[in-house]
């Protein structure tokens, strides 16, 4: 097995897939290296690439007028973002910094949506995992705006 799809099996979202399957996304993927402060994408970009952390750290913000950038979340390895791009055409919903000097694997969209659809079986694995993954971040959002409902009474 090729190291990227050494790399591929430890990241969460492919964790449970075929070799098979691991093999056909790992050569789609490129490795891509960051410095510290660069921005991968911004908000309103086009989301043509999922990303995969294998080192370091990405902070996912928005610019709020009249405060700056307020830290949605900082994502380590293992993590992904940018996977919204897989499931709709819209654009970019935040930014994406490098937090620390990072190393990532990116897969492209267009390439990824031809895979799923050459191989059912593989999508229907995927996309159970992205929704999966994002249902937890769901979650995440939901507590936290009960933590920040609650605080803000008092």
């Amino acid at each position: 097995m090729t190291d990227r799809a050494e790399q591929l099996k430890r990241i969460g979202l492919f964790a449970g897939l075929k070799p098979e399957a691991i093999d056909l996304i790992a050569q789609l993927a490129t490795e891509e290296s960051h410095t510290l402060g660069t921005k991968i994408f911004q908000h309103g970009d086009a989301g043509d690439k999922l990303y995969l952390i294998l080192d370091g750290r990405v902070r996912i913000s928005r610019e709020v007028p009249g405060m700056g950038e307020e830290a949605l979340a900082v994502l380590g390895p293992g993590q992904v973002f940018g996977e919204m791009a897989l499931l709709d055409e819209s654009p970019r919903s935040a930014d994406a910094r490098v937090h620390e000097r990072c190393r990532l694997l990116a897969i492209p969209k267009d390439g990824f949506d031809d895979l799923l659809f050459l191989h059912k079986d593989l999508a229907y694995e995927v996309l159970w995992s992205i929704v999966r993954m994002l249902v937890g971040r769901l979650r995440d959002t939901t507590d936290k705006l009960t933590f920040l409902s609650i605080s803000s009474k008092f």
